[in-house]
């Protein structure tokens, strides 16, 4: 199948911008709960303070009038530089109210960044989360010689934070900020969000209200089981990231509570807390919470019990898909009374940790192992996986509930038709698909007849579900002229939890080489699991290099996923040498997105003499 096209479920014309997705929540439901908020330096399991439609609304409004006060005109942009958390949510829509397009900075970004954002983005105001974001933006606005109207901070900051701007806004008429909330229509560009850049340098993607509205209303449409009156969420996500965004716009309209998490720490005993019924995670984090569980069983002296346990899920998990495609599939009686006894012992406990109420989590911002997938469905914890990017304005493809299949992205959102190239490139075209970037020149290459080309390859079944086969670019050809997509080996191994990202490379070589950069925390606690004292003093460098890890026992460990993962697929496509590694996984040491994503091309440039010594070194070899 060569085009697949799920029909449009609503028509966003009843909206008149994305500001009417609150205020038709607000008009029905102005005192349903919409946001927990924390209080500062309050412990997770201390009272949220619970926020109402109408006091959001009413908040909004006051932080608008402020914004226009400040000067701040119809079509200006707002930069928000600062971690996830409630003032995001109301400075960002606070903008829209004020008429203006939202910038978003990520918290992680650094200083020469923040300077080619608000340059490229002409960018008139900044809202900071604290007083070294402010600093920043300050500098920021210097380098890039643009007048601003100010910068003001979340944090308290007594003349310079929010609370100040809203006593600025105090003489603002109520009529004032309804006609600018009324000025922007579906074509009006809501924002402009700069592309992560894994192959390139970031690009201003213009976003615009229609596609915010056309993906909130089809995708609350499509997901019914998912997005539900009383249900609720914990977004810990970074808020520049247009996905939180986007969810944070469909639980506003849909009478969900959202609770916001700046530290990835706090989400565990957040979920006892606030009992989420659904979570947006990273496949990362799930493989986390199956390694916790591993360790916890292995502490026990109940390894072996786990590992049928977990075998068992999975199984569960294929069954589970097997009823999907036909609900009078009956499981082997065998595999129900396994089932049975293992989600007493691990499983209902796996549940409770998350809270015990979530009905399904969401998957996306990179690949998931299938059979991760398949182990969280045999726990009673479904993973939708879907696929996007900050161009479709998040998700362009999802599984659906009643019919998941672990391995695949899933079906075109509705409203939305994916298209496949003669190469095999992934084409885009539908309600949430951007209306182009800032600079013209970027636009060049970026559509052909009419669809966004995603630069990924891909593949469509019989029914229309996609699934992912790399990027373009990353596609290698070796010296005897066989063309290899990494992308599915490199799955494999990061599967492991010891793996931070694992790199294919052979471009014009005699075979594939493997980097499999590791992950220092997951093998600190392996080490100890293991009773392996020396590996504690593992040190990353300081210099922004990377460090070969030669230790024998890792290399085995290792080892394993690697032989694992080229069992998966055919010889020419295997991995025939692989080093360990260590580097500094932080995005300012420049090889990872803001949503850790590795950017192989400055990785692999920067490992340039670990590479050549792979193919001389006959040390390290799978």
């Amino acid at each position: 199948m060569r085009e697949f096209t799920t029909p449009l479920l609503v028509e966003p014309t009843g909206h008149r911008n994305a500001t009417e997705l609150l205020m038709q929540r607000f008009r029905t439901s102005p005192d349903h709960v919409a946001f927990e908020v924390r209080a500062p330096n309050a412990a997770i399991t201390d009272p949220w303070r619970q926020v109402t439609t109408r006091q959001f609304v009413d908040e909004v409004r006051a932080l608008a009038k402020g914004f226009i006060a400040a000067g701040l005109q119809p079509g200006g942009s707002l930069a928000i530089m600062s971690p996830t958390r409630y003032e995001w949510a109301l400075a960002d829509m606070a903008a829209w109210f004020a008429g203006a397009v939202v910038v978003p900075i990520y918290e992680t970004s650094a200083a020469p960044q923040v300077t080619a954002i608000l340059a490229d983005a002409d960018v008139r105001l900044a809202i900071a989360g604290t007083a070294e974001h402010a600093l920043l933006l300050e500098q920021g606005f210097e380098q890039a010689r643009t007048p601003g109207l100010g910068i003001w901070t979340m944090d308290a900051r007594p003349g310079a934070d929010l609370a100040d701007l809203v006593l600025r806004g105090a003489g603002i008429p109520d009529s004032a900020v309804e006609e600018r909330r009324l000025l922007a229509d579906l074509g009006s560009v809501a924002t402009i969000v700069y592309t992560s850049g894994t192959t390139a340098a970031p690009k201003g993607a213009l976003i615009t209200h229609g596609n915010f509205v056309g993906q909130v209303l089809n995708v609350a449409a499509a997901y019914t089981e998912v997005v539900r009156e009383g249900g609720n969420t914990i977004i810990f996500l970074p808020m520049a990231h247009v996905l939180a965004r986007g969810l944070q716009l469909t639980c506003l309209a849909n009478g969900m509570r959202i609770a916001h998490l700046s530290d990835p720490r706090d989400v565990v005993p957040a979920l006892g807390a606030l009992k989420p019924t659904f979570l947006v995670v990273v496949p990362r984090v799930l493989q986390k919470i199956q390694a916790s569980a591993a360790a916890a069983a292995t502490k026990k002296h109940l390894g072996p019990v786990w590992a049928s346990a977990q075998k068992t899920a999975v199984a569960w998990g294929r069954f589970a898909e097997a009823r999907d495609a036909d609900p009078a599939a009956r499981a082997a009686p065998g595999l129900s009374v396994r089932h049975a006894l293992f989600d007493r012992l691990f499983y209902a406990r796996l549940r409770k940790l998350v809270g015990g109420r979530l009905d399904y989590l969401l998957s996306g911002a990179a690949a998931l192992d299938a059979e991760l997938s398949l182990f969280f469905r045999g726990l009673g914890l479904p993973v939708i996986e879907g696929y996007g990017l900050t161009e479709t304005t998040a998700p362009l493809t999802g599984n659906m509930p009643g019919s998941i299949k672990a391995g695949s992205v899933g079906v075109p959102m509705p409203g939305t038709t994916v298209r496949l190239s003669d190469r095999g490139e992934v084409l885009a075209r539908g309600v949430g698909v951007f209306a182009g970037y800032r600079g013209p020149a970027d636009n060049t290459d970026a559509f052909a007849d009419g669809f966004f080309r995603t630069g990924d390859l891909g593949e469509l079944d019989e029914l229309g579900r996609l699934t992912l086969k790399g990027r373009i670019k990353d596609v290698i050809v070796t010296a005897g002229g066989k063309t290899v997509s990494p992308a599915i080996w490199e799955g494999y191994v990061e599967g492991d939890p010891l793996v931070a990202h694992a790199v294919m490379v052979g471009e014009g070589k005699p075979f594939l080489g493997g980097l499999v950069l590791l992950d220092p925390e997951s093998v600190a606690a392996w080490a100890e699991r293991e009773g392996i004292a020396d590996l504690a003093g593992l040190r990353i460098p300081d210099d922004g290099g990377a460090v070969q890890i030669d230790d024998a026992r890792l290399l085995t460990a290792i080892g394993k996923a690697v032989s694992a993962a080229n069992a998966k697929i055919a010889g020419s496509e295997q991995v025939r040498r692989f080093v360990l590694l260590l580097t500094d996984l932080s995005e300012a040491n420049g090889i990872v997105t803001p949503t850790m994503k590795l950017k192989r091309g400055a990785f692999t440039e920067r490992a340039r003499h670990i590479v050549d010594s792979l193919y001389a070194d006959k040390r390290s070899q799978a």
